[in-house]
């Protein structure tokens, strides 16, 4: 009686548990027909950022990429694009996977991108940020993925889901599955340095710096950026608690904004000329605030980009333990 009872109950909960996962079942069974066909080499059927439904014949092998963070992806996962925008601002400012080719590779800025180029490439695949690119290539006749650059809500989560949809449209999803478990390794590694290491405060803001005539511009990466999130995964506090936009997390202060992080580390994006800094070198404000009188101005490495994918955060987690150790 009581055999008979149990597996009645047990059926009931898989009954109920069958009814609760219906929708990540097939979910599931989609991706799993995705990367199966990916796999032998048949069609894809893909759903990107803007939720529009992309299909393409197989995996796509030549591919024109319009951002960097998506280049950098497309790179790690092995497959050399054959159009790119800007390469050589993407080789200055984006060393986590070099890009071969240069100006062969030279279809216009990000942004302003030379459409004709594009299609001249003829490639089978666009790659493009969430923006007017899409609106650019409608009618181009070749299939457009689009990817979300960033999203404040969970800016590693998004950095994820972006570099496996574009997995998915190469067909390189083991490729993105190591990739992806090495970014998750880096970041346990760099935990644990950044344990051993014990800074002296946990409290850090990340910025970048421009000056423009005479004034001075600080953009504060806060609560929902891609640097910042990563600085919290290692155990640290972001200092900066201003307001920030929706998608990237990202401030805007002046000289005394950026000083009221008092005892905080501030670590800053490292370019070969640092003028924003000359320019404070007699400002009393700047000079007399704490983490200045401490020491506590650190450069991140050139050619990091504070915006890219799973290599690039395997830097960045690289740079924090470097400069808190």
């Amino acid at each position: 009686m009581k055999r008979t009872v149990i597996a009645a109950g047990a059926a009931a909960l898989l009954a109920l548990s069958a009814c609760g996962s219906t929708e990540e079942s097939q979910s599931e069974r989609e991706e799993e027909q995705t990367s199966e066909a990916a796999a032998n080499g048949g069609p894809i059927t893909l759903t990107d950022a803007d939720g529009r439904t992309v299909e393409l014949s197989g995996p796509a092998e030549d591919v024109v990429v319009l951002e960097w963070q998506q280049i950098e992806d497309v790179l790690a996962l092995g497959v050399t694009p054959v159009g790119v925008a800007d390469p050589a601002g993407y080789n200055t400012w984006d060393t986590a996977v070099p890009l071969e080719g240069g100006d062969d590779l030279d279809v216009g800025m990000r942004g302003a991108v030379n459409k004709n180029a594009v299609i001249g490439k003829d490639p089978d695949l666009i790659i493009v940020e969430q923006g007017p690119d899409l609106a650019t290539f409608e009618d181009a006749g070749v299939p457009v993925l689009v990817t979300a650059g960033a999203d404040a809500e969970d800016p590693v989560g998004q950095m994820k889901e972006t570099f496996t949809l574009i997995a998915q449209a190469l067909g390189k999803e083991d490729e993105a599955t190591d990739v992806l478990a090495e970014f998750d390794a880096s970041l346990e590694e760099a935990k644990a340095a950044v344990e051993t290491a014990a800074p002296e405060t946990r409290r850090f803001v990340y910025a970048d710096a421009y000056v423009v005539g005479s004034t001075l511009s600080v953009r504060p990466f806060g609560q929902g950026s891609y640097m910042g999130e990563l600085g919290e995964e290692l155990g640290l506090e972001n200092a900066w608690t201003g307001k920030v936009d929706d998608v990237y997390g990202l401030g805007q202060t002046d000289v005394e904004g950026i000083t009221a992080i008092k005892d905080a580390e501030l670590f800053y994006t490292g370019t070969e000329s640092s003028g924003w800094l000359e320019q404070l070198e007699s400002n009393r404000l700047w000079t007399g605030s704490d983490f200045v009188e401490d020491d506590r101005v650190n450069p991140f490495p050139t050619g990091i980009w504070t915006f890219g994918g799973p290599r690039s955060g395997e830097q960045i987690l690289d740079a924090y333990v470097e400069a808190l150790s």
